[in-house]
């Protein structure tokens, strides 16, 4: 599975990023995990408001911080 962290360095974007480890590392996960910052890549995701979580190539979340047990869902749902 491959995440990642959309975002330019704000608190939100930090704190998704920490959360996502968090969680990956106790679900005992498979996971490739990237921080994408250069807007241009960003906006190729088609998405205008960080933060923002991409769980294998689907855009999840953006322009919010998700709940931990929002995160947690989807990424067991797509673990499975």
């Amino acid at each position: 599975m491959k995440v990642a962290i959309l975002g330019s360095g704000c608190t939100k974007c930090k704190t998704l990023e920490e959360i996502v480890r968090e969680l990956v590392k106790e679900l005992e996960l498979d996971v490739d995990i990237v921080k994408i910052t250069e807007i241009n890549e960003i906006i190729e995701y088609g998405v205008m408001l960080t933060p923002g979580l991409v769980i294998d190539g689907e855009v999840i979340v953006s322009g919010r911080l998700p709940s931990r047990s929002e995160i947690e869902t989807h990424l067991k749902s797509a673990s499975s």
